[in-house]
């Protein structure tokens, strides 16, 4: 079975999902359960889903595919913001709440 992303490579990055109440703000501040970006994340099944992903890709040869949580959640966030993707990763970098969604 020839897979879609064949000229690329994926490798699960091993490190676990940071929990909510782990992950710390400057200033020893902590992410708000209550955000909306937060709330939408705890819906989805990440480790589902980057199981799917990651069959779609060579372990051997290519360059690195991003983590699927990455690539996923960019595209949740662009989609729904509808923005470009040079905005995405602005938007990104500019709130600490995005790359956790």
């Amino acid at each position: 079975m020839r897979h879609l992303f064949a000229q690329a490579m994926y490798r699960k990055v091993g490190q676990p999902d940071t929990a909510l109440e782990n992950f710390e703000l400057p200033f020893n501040s902590q992410l708000s359960p209550e955000n909306r970006w937060i709330m939408m994340a705890s819906l989805i099944p990440w480790s589902e889903f980057e199981a799917e992903y990651r069959i779609n890709f060579s372990e051997e040869r290519g360059v690195p595919a991003l983590p699927f949580r990455i690539a996923l959640g960019a595209l949740i966030i662009k989609e729904k913001l509808g923005i470009t993707n040079r905005e995405t990763v602005e938007k990104i970098r500019e709130n600490p709440y995005l790359p956790n969604s």
